[in-house]
């Protein structure tokens, strides 16, 4: 692969006219509305960009079918981190087995940052019921990567008990944890990350800051929380997401690349090659 790859390991879509994600509100402005691919096309060819993962946005079949769709019909994408139900063993371990036909397949995910919300489950520690850890059972098995989203500390605590208990399964810390950048402050985040650092099948996607940051945010803001994971994970497993269009609540997706760029400017050739398109090649097994 080229040292001028950049991938975005973090894209959403949705037609909210065709299909539900009942995530999405009216209250939330500028992101209720339908994010196509059409629409993100452009963007990519100017924030300099040369493939990307779409990560689903929905607990649906549906959102992860569009998407393969999508995949077989754009150039620019060259993986899908879809969802199963992991809290129903046996019906997902059927979707995985249809899904994973397809070789745009590459990962999973479910939105278990909501089931910590009064709509949902209400339940931070969601991901370990048994249910839910027979099913990552078989997705380690399978060789595919697993995105969780965290963003508390309980959420973080989760991901040093999974990894112990599937040492062979490649997780995927979104968005970094979603430090506490808008206030600046580090702990207790990143004394866990520190923590989560030492377990090798962990991975730190560089993704969703400018949305956890203060509005006028800089690079600087950023740069001690991206430092402080290099240092956890070192480059070779920290890989980079744009997070469209939710990062359309503050910014916009070639400004927030330049400024994902910019923040690894201080670091060798060889680890800016990792982070920014070798560690997300290699986790989800992406192709050219």
């Amino acid at each position: 692969m080229s040292s001028h790859e950049l991938i975005d390991s973090h894209q959403h879509l949705w037609v909210m006219s065709e299909r539900a994600y009942d995530w999405i509100e009216p209250s939330y402005g500028v992101i209720y509305d339908d994010f196509t691919p059409e629409r993100l096309e452009p963007e990519i060819g100017r924030s300099g960009v040369t493939g990307s993962v779409l990560v689903q946005a929905a607990d649906t079949y549906e959102d992860t079918f569009y998407m393969l769709d999508v995949a077989h019909k754009y150039k620019f994408v060259r993986g899908v981190v879809g969802f199963i139900p992991l809290d129903r063993t046996a019906e997902a371990a059927r979707a995985l087995k249809i899904f994973s036909k397809d070789d745009y397949f590459k990962g999973v995910r479910n939105l278990t940052h909501n089931y910590a919300d009064k709509k949902y489950e209400s339940d931070d520690k969601w991901i370990l019921r048994p249910s839910v850890l027979d099913t990552l059972a078989i997705v380690e098995e399978s060789g595919l990567a697993f995105d969780y989203v965290a963003v508390n500390e309980a959420h973080l605590a989760n991901v040093a008990i999974l990894a112990k208990k599937f040492p062979k399964l490649k997780i995927v810390i979104d968005h970094f944890g979603k430090p506490n950048i808008a206030g600046k402050v580090m702990e207790p985040w990143a004394g866990q990350m520190s923590e989560l650092g030492q377990f090798s099948n962990v991975y730190g996607k560089f993704s969703g800051l400018n949305t956890a940051s203060a509005a006028g945010w800089t690079v600087a803001d950023w740069q001690p929380f991206v430092d402080h994971m290099v240092r956890s994970f070192g480059a070779h497993r920290i890989l980079m997401g744009g997070d469209w269009p939710v990062i359309t609540l503050m910014d916009n997706y070639v400004e927030v690349w330049k400024a994902q760029v910019a923040a690894l400017a201080n670091y060798s050739e060889k680890d800016q090659e990792w982070i920014k398109s070798k560690t997300a090649i290699e986790v989800y097994g992406l192709k050219g």
